[in-house]
């Protein structure tokens, strides 16, 4: 049995598939420099690109674009011919995964290829493989999630078939599998053609029943436009004119056939949106490329249906001001910030911090005396500030290693402030006596130079304190010398004992 998904509707196919002259993804030089970054948007030297997810349905222009591509990432989109890539021949590794692919093919001029992965498309053709035999460096092969992996002999065929492959859908292929698989290849290769012919018979019916369908949803919606279709057509001999006028027709129609789509449900009076939905998901069908391409076309409907209501409803602008003039604390961005208040420099401090690696193009500064706006790309972060400031005089400045923006914005009144001081304890001088009349009338608050100054002060004559004969020696000297003779004793009381080491008392 082949996966079928159980999640799926088969009810809005024709409806769907009627939308099929939606404009298609092309692959442009565009899209491909936007993803060429890495290589300084230069497309001709490109050896890597990514373009998964862009719904593309058709591969084009990449061949002769980037001749010298190695690694092409075509994933998860809408592809459903492998086409215009045998010109690639430096090319390594093609990943085709979440596609709509049903036959591999035009890969032969791919000389380089050596991995290969189809993981999760619609190959039922077997057969198709046989045509890798070229790519003789073909390595790993990946189809984990295709029809043809149900098939009876599956691998044997394929490791057969691709002799130079090493690994199978991640599994590595052994000497031992590779000789076991030689083994009755003729029976193997009857039963997978039989099975692929009956695959193939299943999927013609399954095409027929949904252009039946496509069919009869064009002739409901023909009817209700009322010929339009048949006024497009009825100059026939005039061919240059209706390819002049195809874009806008089709334009035309898709708007139409949105529009009558969302009146038809809105007709509906058993079935509301939710159980259409419900609807739509829940009824089991087909995995084939036509419910999946049904299943974008869905989605994109609804996508555009959304833009559509938010382009009517406008999001209302955020109020920075209200009527009665009171400004608001606003913080679009989500941005961390602090707001200080530097006593000393008489100023109010914003810290806001602004991304690391933002453009500081991207960033608009706006401060009034109350309040303080900034925009960064494109929000507005709005505060009251706690002091009239002076926005002549405010700065603003962008820290180069945290990115932070600082703005410094002095009060508009003028005072500084100055921090309150601790008064000194007055100190207890003790009274000092001193022998200089100009000592005296020194005052002890006032500073005085403390220069030396000779004539005002004599120095102490440490010889003086002797009386003796004077002699030319220095102070040293004349300390030194002997004593004088002791003096009459009939000052002195009796038992006075007199120390010649004892020096007199004047």
């Amino acid at each position: 049995m082949f996966p079928t998904a159980p999640e799926r509707s088969t009810r809005s196919v024709s409806t769907v598939t009627a939308n099929k002259r939606k404009k298609m993804v092309h692959i442009t030089e565009e899209m491909v420099r936007r993803r060429a970054e890495h290589n300084d948007c230069e497309i001709f030297s490109l050896e890597e690109v990514s373009l998964h997810q862009q719904d593309i349905e058709r591969i084009e222009h990449l061949d002769r674009w980037c001749r010298d591509l190695r690694i092409l990432y075509l994933q998860n989109n809408l592809v459903s011919r492998m086409e215009n890539l045998s010109r690639l021949k430096k090319l390594e590794y093609l990943n085709l995964a979440l596609n709509n692919i049903e036959v591999i093919e035009n890969l032969e001029g791919c000389e380089s290829l050596q991995k290969l992965d189809l993981t999760v498309n619609f190959i039922g053709c077997l057969s198709s493989a046989e045509s890798l035999r070229h790519n003789i460096h073909l390595r790993e092969l990946f189809l984990v999630g295709n029809p043809c992996t149900e098939f009876e002999g599956y691998r044997q065929f394929l490791v057969s078939s691709l002799p130079q492959l090493k690994s199978l859908d991640g599994t590595e292929i052994s000497r031992s599998e590779r000789i076991r698989s030689s083994q009755g290849l003729k029976e193997v290769k009857r039963r997978v053609l039989e099975q692929e012919k009956e695959f193939l018979r299943r999927r013609a019916e399954e095409k027929e029943e949904v252009q039946r369908k496509a069919a009869g949803e064009e002739k409901g919606n023909k009817e209700r436009r009322g010929g339009f279709d048949g006024s497009s057509n009825t100059n026939t001999g005039q061919e240059v004119e209706e390819n002049e006028e195809s874009q806008e027709v089709e334009e035309n129609e898709e708007s139409q056939e949105v529009e009558e789509n969302t009146k038809q449900r809105a007709t509906i009076p058993d079935l509301d949106e939710e159980q259409q939905e419900k609807e739509f998901w829940h009824t089991p069908c087909s995995f084939t490329p036509e419910s999946r391409l049904e299943t974008h076309r869905h989605l994109e409907e609804k996508r555009r249906a959304k833009e559509k209501v938010k382009e009517k409803q406008p999001k209302a602008s955020r109020t920075l001001i209200t009527a009665d003039g009171r400004v608001m604390n606003v913080n679009e961005p989500k941005l961390d910030f602090c707001l200080t208040e530097d006593e000393q420099s008489n100023t109010v401090v914003l810290d806001l911090a602004v991304y690391r690696h933002m453009d500081t193009s991207l960033v608009d500064v706006d401060v009034q005396p109350t309040y303080v706006r900034v925009s960064v790309r494109g929000k507005i972060f709005q505060m009251v500030l706690p002091a009239e400031v002076r926005p002549d005089s405010s700065t603003a400045q962008r820290s180069q290693t945290s990115g932070h923006l600082v703005l410094t914005m002095p009060r508009a009144e003028g005072e500084i402030k100055v921090s309150k001081t601790v008064p000194r304890p007055a100190s207890v001088r003790p009274h000092r006596c001193s022998s200089s009349p100009q000592d005296n009338n020194r005052n002890p608050d006032s500073p005085e130079w403390l220069d030396v100054d000779p004539s005002k002060r004599t120095a102490l004559d440490l010889g003086s304190i002797v009386p003796g004969h004077r002699t030319k020696q220095g102070p040293v000297e004349a300390s030194g010398a002997a004593p004088p003779a002791a003096a009459a004793h009939c000052c002195f009381s009796e038992g006075f004992v007199d120390d010649p080491e004892v020096p007199p008392l004047i």
